[in-house]
């Protein structure tokens, strides 16, 4: 006879540190945009999947913006981009139609920021043809002023970033632009490794980017000859960051290109600006290779208070991250710090520098899917479908966490592009929404979190003062020992806006805060014996 409890065994269900759980359907977020055909044939089709985390009805919370594409014989009559108004409790309806929102063409890349000064959160839209300008209104609908702002032309826009680049105070805008592109003659299939692909981006002719300075009132005018953003030869470009990263309290424009040289662009003392990416380090790998720079990521890997730059980048070559080492001086550091091998399997898009368990230390999070269907990747033994990757830092090295670890979102392939990071749910913890190509928006709500946490956003009250939000804002927090920087910067991930404020993960019982906020123009704002665990709002008056 066998006592009560004798030979029987105990299994224990192990908590993954980084639990992340796809919750979409259950909260209302459903969606799954278009991009052309399936399986996909030209270029065209591959590249758009951004989204916009915004408050656009001004009730505290993070509502999502999700562009859609069109079909290649009706590029400008898609099904149209889809508003999905934040309930709480993680819960989202389609507020399209109550916004009033109507915007059928080929949407890529997206950007939010107060153009007008008025203390709403505006959203621009880079598109496939003329570009969209919506602004915020305070019965919670979005103005289609993308005429009356003068934003009228006509490219294949990828991304785009706000940025005080005048230091006046406002917004003013970088839109970048890829190729020349007719649906109806697309080019000749090209050979890759291989294989025979769809043709492009190499070959066909570079589209400048282009750059408007906010005229203070909503409207803009192109400025990028009269700034001298026309110096340089058009290029393919994917991604854009608008930040001082040399902290002279002027603002550079980082410019991610596919398989060509980055851009890093400088302000002179006479108001023009000057590629520096060469000089920088930024433009090339260690190798001196111009790489397929898709997304950027900023974020302090060594903890020195300087914004250092991770980009994604395209299949048998490496995501890089570059070390700033000031004076606008960068240092290739993907191999020595172990990022080069793990990535070079992969196509990376969407990604950031995010503190998923909040326990004081920023991991790092990449989004993949390949480009090419799957007639196309199967006999190369490629993958289309990718699993993303999530990396902790080791020492001085950055290793990848094993699914068992993370749970099963980082088991699960798809081809995803865009992602958005933000507290949908009020926890205080980053949750993450991606936008995948042809497939359904997720929503990846953070479960992993367990230390404390401190939200920082930022409002300037000054008179005459357009950059309500601090857009490209360095935050500092303190507490005993430690120290964390953050910016709040417009154009990070992949075409994609993030929640404007700076997330912080402070580990156990922190005890009291400092918090510094150095903003746009060098001004400096301390705040002392600041709890954890709250959202803090720091005004400028």
């Amino acid at each position: 006879m066998v006592a009560c409890g004798e030979g029987e065994t105990t299994t224990t269900q192990r908590t993954p540190r980084f639990a992340m759980t796809e919750v979409a359907g259950q909260s209302g977020l459903v969606f799954t945009p278009i991009s052309g055909g399936t399986p996909t044939s030209q270029l065209l089709e591959v590249k758009s999947g951004g989204l916009a985390l915004i408050d656009h009805d001004g009730d505290g919370d993070l509502d999502v913006f999700v562009p859609n594409g069109a079909t290649l014989d009706a590029p400008m009559e898609g099904p149209g981009a889809r508003l999905f108004e934040n309930l709480g409790g993680l819960k989202f309806r389609d507020a399209t139609a109550a916004a009033g929102l109507e915007l059928r063409r080929w949407g890529m890349g997206c950007a939010v920021g107060d153009v007008d000064g008025d203390g709403c959160d505006d959203l621009f839209v880079a598109c496939f043809g003329r570009n969209a300008l919506f602004r915020s209104r305070a019965d919670g609908t979005l103005q289609d002023i993308s005429d009356a702002a003068g934003l009228t032309r006509e490219d294949w826009s990828t991304s785009a970033a706000f940025g005080d680049l005048d230091g006046d105070g406002d917004l003013d805008l970088y839109v970048t632009n890829y190729v020349e592109f007719d649906p109806a003659a697309p080019p000749s299939p090209m050979n890759f490794r291989g294989a025979r692909v769809f043709g492009g981006p190499m070959g066909l002719p570079g589209v400048g980017d282009r750059v408007h300075e906010n005229l203070g009132d909503g409207r803009f005018r192109d400025v990028t000859a009269a700034w001298g953003f026309d110096a340089v030869e058009p290029s393919f470009g994917l991604g854009v960051v608008v930040l001082d990263l040399d902290g002279d309290a002027r603002a550079e424009v980082l410019v991610g290109n596919d398989s060509q040289p980055n851009f890093l662009f400088q302000r002179g003392d006479d108001g023009r600006f000057r590629d520096v990416g060469l000089d920088s380090g930024l433009a090339l790998d260690e190798n001196g290779w111009g790489q397929a720079t898709m997304g950027i990521a900023i974020g302090d890997v060594n903890g020195d208070g300087r914004p250092d730059v991770f980009s994604s980048n395209f299949m048998s070559d490496h995501d890089t991250l570059h070390v700033n080492l000031g004076g606008l001086r960068f240092d290739d550091h993907s191999r020595r710090s172990g990022l080069a091998l793990a990535t070079t399997p992969f196509l990376g898009w969407g990604c950031a520098f995010v503190d998923l368990d909040q326990e004081g230390t920023e991991e790092l999070l990449v989004f993949h899917g390949h480009v090419y269907p799957e007639t196309i990747t199967d006999p190369m033994g490629w993958r289309r479908d990718q699993e993303p990757q999530l990396f902790e830092r080791v020492d001085q090295r950055w290793v990848q966490v094993p699914p068992e670890d993370g749970g099963a979102w980082l088991s699960n392939a798809h081809r995803d592009r865009g992602a958005a990071f933000g507290d949908l749910d009020g926890d205080g913890d980053l949750d993450v929404v991606v936008h995948e190509l042809a497939g359904p928006v997720r929503l990846l709500r953070n479960d992993a979190a367990v230390g404390s946490w401190l939200r920082v956003g930022l409002r300037d009250e000054r008179s005459g003062i357009g950059n309500r939000r601090g857009l490209g804002a360095q935050v500092t927090v303190s507490w005993g020992t430690e120290t964390r920087h953050r910016w709040i910067a417009s154009g990070t991930s992949y075409q994609s806006a993030s929640a404007m404020e700076a997330h912080f993960g402070l580990g156990q019982d922190p005890g009291p805060l400092q918090v510094d906020v150095r903003w746009p123009d060098g001004h400096v704002q301390t705040l002392d014996a600041v709890a954890a665990d709250q959202v803090l709002e720091v005004v400028r008056k």
